[in-house]
C-alpha cells in the first residue's frame, strides 16, 4: 500500500520559461551582486549572457553522466564562470547565494494550478508527502515551498545540492526512503522527465510513477520516448493525483 508520494520541483510543482531579455537582465543582476563582494568580471553582461548558457549545459551534461552534484563554489568556478579564472575559495563565501539567484530569479517561474489543494488533499487521505529535486541551490527548494504555502505539509525535502547525488541515481531515492522510514513498495513519485524521474523511480523500485506533461523539457528526453521507460500514469494536472492513488 502506498503511504507517501514525493514530487520533483522544477517542471512538476512549477513550470519555468525565459527569454533573451530576461537572460540579459539576470546576467546584470549576477554581475551587480558579485560587485557587492568586490569581484568584477570583464566583458559585462553582454559577454556573460553568451557564456553562461553554454557553460551551464556543459555542467548539466557532465553531472548527468556522473550523477553527482558538485558544491556550489565548484560549479561556479569550474563551469558557470570558468573563463574568468576565479577559484572556488574566492567564490565560496557567496556561491550559495549565486546558486539561489540562478534557480529563483533567472527563469520566470509559474506554480502549477491546484498545487496547494492537491497537497492538502493528499494529506487528508493520510498520505505523507515530500520532494526530491535536482538543483544547485541548497536553500531555494524550501523557499519555493514556503512561497507556495506548502512547506509545513512536507515530511522530507531531499536535494542533489545537499546530498551530492542526482536523479536518476537510485541512491537519492534510498535517502528519501531512509528519511521517511518507508519501503520502495510504499512510495510513489511524480515528475516530468523520463531521463531523471521515470528512470530514477524505476531503478529505485518504487511502487508508482506518475509523469506530468511538460512540453518545455521534451529536448531532455530525446531518444527515450520508446526506450522502454514508461510511467504508470501520465497526467496534465496535479489535481488528477489523489484519484489515481485512491485506486
Amino acid at each position: 500500500m502506498i503511504k507517501a508520494v514525493l514530487f520533483d520541483l522544477g517542471g512538476t510543482l512549477h513550470t519555468s520559461s525565459t527569454s533573451p531579455e530576461r537572460d540579459l537582465w539576470f546576467c546584470r543582476r549576477i554581475l551587480d551582486r558579485m560587485g557587492d563582494y568586490g569581484i568584477h568580471l570583464d566583458g559585462g553582461a553582454e559577454l556573460l549572457v553568451r557564456r553562461l548558457p553554454v557553460n551551464s549545459e556543459i555542467y548539466k551534461h557532465e553531472s548527468e553522466q556522473s550523477l553527482r552534484e558538485l558544491p556550489a563554489a565548484e560549479i561556479w568556478s569550474k563551469y558557470y564562470l570558468r573563463e574568468y579564472g576565479l577559484t572556488a575559495e574566492e567564490l565560496a563565501p557567496f556561491a550559495e547565494e549565486l546558486s539561489f539567484l540562478y534557480d529563483y530569479e533567472r527563469p520566470r517561474v509559474m506554480r502549477r494550478p491546484h498545487l496547494k489543494e492537491t497537497m492538502e488533499g493528499l494529506r487528508a487521505m493520510g498520505l505523507r508527502i515530500g520532494v526530491i529535486s535536482n538543483i544547485i541551490s541548497r536553500s531555494v527548494v524550501r523557499h519555493f515551498l514556503a512561497e507556495y504555502g506548502i512547506e509545513e505539509l512536507m515530511d522530507c525535502v531531499i536535494t542533489s545540492a545537499e546530498t551530492g547525488i542526482r536523479k536518476p541515481s537510485p541512491e537519492i531515492f534510498r535517502i528519501a526512503e531512509k528519511t521517511m522510514d518507508l519501503k520502495p513498495e510504499e512510495l510513489a513519485y511524480v515528475g516530468d522527465t523520463i531521463s531523471r524521474d521515470v528512470i530514477g523511480t524505476r531503478r529505485a523500485g518504487w511502487a508508482c510513477m506518475i509523469q506530468i506533461r511538460n512540453p518545455s523539457i521534451a529536448h531532455r528526453d530525446v531518444g527515450l520516448e520508446n526506450a522502454g521507460w514508461e510511467p504508470d500514469y501520465r497526467i496534465e494536472d496535479l489535481a488528477e493525483i489523489p484519484a489515481i492513488l485512491k485506486r
